[in-house]
């Protein structure tokens, strides 16, 4: 059932067909139909080496990821609450395909949001200090170039910070189903019953935007430089030679954007808890991208190298002691989150150092999809999950009964068995199962 591979899906099989590839180590995935691609692609490249940088290898959501939360309420404490609570957060969370928000932003103030992202968003009120400090990079990405983003994509983005966008996207109330690791639990601040929200959301249209200009623009380099492309999604370019350093400078101002749009949100919840359930207090634990290239060192063959890691689908997962670990979290590991579908549940991990030499440390960060979108709406009507998931205990609160059909739970993989073949391959360890109680979709 679960196999270490190099090839996941187009993408991951252009990067180990590529020239430039440093070393083509990937993480574990679980086999799916040929027709569906396979989440968890893991490449890195060394740039003292020709490594190249690739918007495909990437991503189009760039710096999608997943914040969670924690409450200091339990299930049964808020139980009666589930309803009014559902309600409040679909009116307060600006969800679905184009949605936007209150938040309308100057070409000055998106700049500052490009440069600056969460740090930035604690900045105007939109949450506390200690939220950045379980925030990947603290919150703010340095190298950000808001000046190799295209207007267009800034059009884009002025109306859709603070908003949840739609297809996989979700902001979930969850409970703290079952703890496999007490002691990694503990260290997380999670115990069984507890109440914890996730918000998996990314960089909206302006990543989106940044993704397509700039396969058209490494495209034409790769072109200029006479490296063969497998398929046109793998335009790329040395990491060094201008055209990747425009990419990466404009894709840390997308992750910049997208750590501003997860403060934003978490401000957003924040305050319809406060006014639905006053006693509740919420807290960052942990928010990681999926959708990224990173400056990391890894060793290999024994040697200490700056590689550039591109994570699509896939998503960081340091083991003990790792100097980018928040102090409270280095014993342990990274905490990771496996997301399911909304219906099942979502498993928080912990990151291993065996991950560091099987798929340089990185993990799955979601189930993945069973058949196609288009298949699922052949398959299921929307109202019909609406109501089944409401018999389930589950409150889904959606823009879209489309979106809701094409999301169903039976258009995901297993998600427990996703999470078992990540232990088993030594890329994370479980701490933690998460049911839903409350969905929020686009």
């Amino acid at each position: 059932f679960v196999e270490v591979h190099r090839h996941f899906g187009d993408v991951e099989k252009g990067f180990a067909e590529s020239d430039y590839i440093f070393e083509d180590r990937f993480s574990a995935g679980v086999q799916a139909p040929a027709c569906i691609e396979v989440h968890g692609g893991v490449a890195a490249f060394d740039p003292q080496q020709g490594g190249i940088i690739s918007a495909g290898g990437v991503g189009f959501d760039i710096s999608c990821g997943i914040r969670c939360l924690r409450t200091n309420r339990s299930f049964g404490e808020i139980r009666e609450h589930l309803v009014p609570l559902a309600d409040a957060l679909f009116a307060a969370i600006p969800a679905g395909v184009g949605e936007e928000g209150e938040l309308k932003l100057s070409p000055a103030e998106l700049d500052e949001v490009l440069e600056g992202g969460a740090v930035w968003a604690v900045r105007q009120g939109f949450g506390v200090p200690e939220d950045l400090a379980y925030v990947e990079e603290c919150g703010r990405v340095a190298g950000a170039a808001p000046a190799n983003v295209s207007d267009l994509a800034k059009k884009r983005q002025r109306g859709e910070m603070g908003t949840l966008g739609s297809g996989n996207h979700y902001l979930e109330v969850q409970v703290v189903d079952r703890v496999f690791d007490r002691d990694a639990a503990a260290a997380f601040g999670l115990h069984e019953g507890q109440v914890v929200v996730s918000i998996h959301c990314g960089s909206r249209g302006l990543g989106h935007q940044v993704g397509t200009d700039y396969l058209v623009s490494l495209a034409k380099a790769a072109q200029r430089l006479g490296i063969t492309l497998p398929d046109r999604e793998l335009a790329c370019a040395p990491i060094r030679s201008p055209e990747g350093q425009q990419y990466l400078g404009a894709m840390n101002a997308a992750t910049n954007c997208a750590l501003a749009n997860r403060q934003i949100l978490t401000h957003l919840a924040r305050q319809v808890f406060a006014r639905v359930i006053p006693e509740a207090v919420m807290e960052t634990r942990f928010d990681v991208s999926h959708n990224m290239c990173k400056a990391e060192k890894h060793a290999v063959d024994g040697e200490e190298r700056l590689l550039y890691v591109h994570r699509k689908g896939a998503t960081r997962a340091f083991g003990p002691g790792h100097p980018a670990l928040p102090e409270r979290y280095r014993p342990m590991g990274q905490p990771v989150i496996i997301g399911g579908s909304m219906g099942t549940g979502s498993y928080i991990l912990v990151g291993t150092a065996e991950s560091e030499q099987r798929a340089f440390s990185s993990a799955s960060h979601g189930a993945g999809r069973a058949m196609s979108r288009h298949h699922a709406l052949r398959q299921w009507r929307g109202r019909e999950i609406v109501d089944e998931l409401a018999k389930g205990g589950v409150l889904i609160r959606t823009r879209s009964l489309r979106g809701a059909a094409e999301e169903a739970p039976g258009a995901y993989k297993d998600v427990d068995l996703v999470a078992a073949a990540t232990e088993q391959a030594g890329l994370a360890r479980r701490v933690a199962l998460l049911r839903p109680k409350v969905c929020i979709k686009g």
